[in-house]
C-alpha cells in the first residue's frame, strides 16, 4: 500500500492550493479516504474524509465552506481544494486509507504572507 501526496507549497492568506494523494496497492474505489493535517506542537487531525464512491464526505469545522476533498477512482487519486487559506492551516498535511491503516509521508502547506 502507497500513498503519496504533491501540490503543496507556500501560499499568501486568502490563496488556494491543491492537494493531490495518488494511491497503489490496495482497492481505491472501495476504500474511504482522508486529509489529516499536524501543526507544530499539535496532534494530528481530520481535515476531510470522503466515501468510496464520493457520495458522503464529512469535514473539520474549521476547514467547512472553503476546503472541498474529491476523488478520481479511475486515476486511483483523491484531493483536497484548499480555498481561502489562512496562517493557522499552516500544517503538514497527510493521506489517509483508515481501512488499511497507511498514511502518505506528509507535505507540508505554508499559509504566510
Amino acid at each position: 500500500v502507497q500513498l503519496v501526496e504533491s501540490g503543496g507549497g507556500l501560499v499568501q492568506p486568502g490563496g488556494s492550493l491543491r492537494l493531490s494523494c495518488a494511491a497503489s496497492g490496495f482497492t481505491f474505489s472501495s476504500s474511504y479516504m482522508s486529509w489529516n493535517r499536524q501543526a507544530p506542537g499539535k496532534e494530528r487531525e481530520l481535515v476531510a474524509g470522503i466515501s468510496a464512491y464520493g457520495a458522503s464526505t464529512n469535514y473539520a469545522n474549521s476547514v467547512k465552506g472553503r476546503f472541498t476533498i474529491s476523488r478520481d477512482n479511475a486515476k486511483n487519486t483523491v484531493y483536497l481544494q484548499m480555498n481561502s487559506l489562512k496562517p493557522e492551516d499552516t500544517a503538514v498535511y497527510y493521506c489517509h486509507a483508515p481501512l488499511f491503516a497507511a498514511w502518505g509521508q506528509g507535505i507540508q502547506v505554508t499559509v504566510s504572507s
